[in-house]
């Protein structure tokens, strides 16, 4: 976090959970924050350069849009954690990829138009990485909760 600044978070906090529906929203946390929209944006790209942030966009429940969603698990080997987990974010479906401490140590969630298209991602990952194992644990009933990080 240091490569951070007291600036940023405070971006971070505003635009996570709350972030303005207008025809410019950048402006509008600048207005709120006391900044100028272009230094909210080069903040960002920033941020986001760094890995800090991975993308921005909206959420939404999947199955309200015909979506499906599915949690997986899989088996990597430390000297291929960080490829593996370029691979699987490059996806646009995966929303969430994440390091466990268990022998199934990578966990990520995908959302997709059907399940069909997530196994065939699946199988790309899996043939690109060379990691086959991978769990597939779609959801059956999802359980929302707002995951808001105070920065």
């Amino acid at each position: 976090m240091s490569s951070m600044d007291d600036i940023d978070r405070e971006i971070l906090n505003r635009i996570q959970s709350d972030f303005p529906i207008t025809p410019r929203p950048y402006l509008a946390v600048a207005n709120d924050l006391g900044l100028s929209e272009d230094d909210i944006l080069k903040r960002l790209a920033v941020l986001k350069k760094k890995g800090l942030i991975r993308r921005i966009g909206g959420n939404f429940v999947p199955e309200k849009l015909g979506f499906v969603s599915t949690l997986c698990a899989a088996k990597v080997p430390k000297n291929k954690i960080e490829f593996f987990a370029k691979e699987v974010n490059s996806h646009p479906g995966v929303t969430h990829n994440y390091k466990r401490n268990n022998k199934y140590n990578i966990w990520f969630t995908f959302i997709a138009p059907s399940m069909k298209e997530i196994e065939k991602n699946l199988k790309n990952i899996s043939d690109k990485t060379g990691i086959t194992d991978i769990i597939n644990m779609p959801a059956t009933k999802v359980f929302k909760i707002k995951a808001h990080f105070d920065l």
